[in-house]
């Protein structure tokens, strides 16, 4: 496992951050036995735990291999058409910098309150009712 417990609360703590001032839903789940494609496996996920029912259409999964040590990000089609893959493949190389160094919590709270940032931009909450649509918690 990459992430101890207080990890995991530090994760949950970064997810309601960056969710703080948009209405933007954030998702981190965690794998213990990837076999396959993260990325397929991560879409398939995105669909399972229902990332697409935000009303906004603005959830962000942030998928990871513990046994391999991958990482996947899915950001559903409202987030994604502002930000576009080149945001997602910079969050994937911080982070995969961070998990060669063995700093794995470090590097997933950076990319989470980096995603936030741009949720809160392009999604920002200006006196709306801030309803948490999706879990923060961390799902396997």
């Amino acid at each position: 496992m990459l992430f101890s417990p207080q990890d995991e609360t530090e994760i949950v703590k970064a997810i309601k951050t960056a969710e703080a001032k948009s209405t933007g839903e954030i998702r981190v789940h965690l794998d213990q036995n990837l076999k396959g494609d993260p990325l397929a496996i991560a879409q398939d996920i995105f669909y399972k735990i229902g990332m697409p029912d935000t009303k906004d259409r603005n959830g962000v999964l942030f998928y990871v291999s513990e046994n391999k040590r991958k990482i996947a990000i899915i950001g559903d089609e409202n987030i994604h058409n502002y930000v576009k893959q080149s945001f997602w493949n910079e969050l994937i190389k911080e982070i995969t910098h961070s998990f060669k160094e063995e700093k794995y919590k470090d590097g997933l709270v950076a990319a989470i309150l980096k995603t936030g940032t741009q949720l809160k931009k392009f999604f920002p909450v200006d006196g709306k009712t801030n309803e948490n649509e999706l879990p923060n918690e961390i799902s396997r």
